[in-house]
């Protein structure tokens, strides 16, 4: 499995860090030893002084696929999750000051906590989704889906025109504004539509 990421996909978010809004979907990927599951703590490397949370739904595709055309993309993901990109700000400021690629400002090894994937079906409106962050119990990020720049169609149809889609790939698809700084002893607890995904520590 792979795990593709969406940046730059929320108005407010690209406000936020006074980025350019892109034309087309900004794509980045993580590896593997990137995945955090069953809300396992996440430990705090040594190499970075700034990660920020950024929470995002996540899309599981159930079948393999390329060039895929909008009407069909629907069929290619089969759940819905939550996920936190952790983003070692620091580390992809100096990357992006000298135009080199944010790979292990966005890769390190925990980088992808996720959570447990619910039937799309259970939710009414795909392009209606709430969902929110808190940290130390307190709402950090609110998003909805409907604020989304390119929906979860776009999104793959746009990434199955470079990177073929296999069964158990995970997207993540984008944060809303309200990122910031994780420390340790913080408690992060992720919800969609009220019920929770994840809730993990930082140690």
């Amino acid at each position: 499995m792979k795990i593709l990421a969406i940046g730059r996909n929320y108005a407010d978010h690209i406000a936020e860090l006074n980025n350019e809004r892109p034309d087309e979907p900004v794509i980045f990927t993580k590896p593997d030893t990137a995945l955090l599951k069953n809300n396992t703590p996440f430990y705090y490397p040594d190499f970075t002084k700034e990660i920020h949370y950024e929470v995002e739904v996540l899309l599981r595709i159930c079948k393999e696929g390329k060039y895929i055309s909008p009407k069909f993309a629907h069929r290619y993901y089969d759940a819905i999750g939550l996920g936190v990109d952790f983003t070692a700000r620091d580390l992809q400021a100096k990357a992006k000051a000298k135009g080199l690629p944010w790979a292990l400002a966005k890769g390190f090894n925990g980088s992808a906590p996720v959570s447990h994937f619910v039937e799309k079906e259970k939710f009414a409106d795909l392009k209606n989704i709430n969902f929110d962050l808190k940290v130390n119990g307190e709402v950090k990020q609110e998003g909805n889906t409907s604020l989304m720049l390119w929906d979860f169609e776009e999104i793959i149809c746009y990434i199955s025109q470079f990177i073929t889609l296999r069964k158990g790939d995970i997207i993540f698809t984008g944060t809303p504004k309200g990122v910031g700084e994780i420390k340790v002893g913080d408690r992060l607890e992720g919800h969609i539509e009220g019920e929770k995904f994840l809730d993990f520590d930082i140690k």
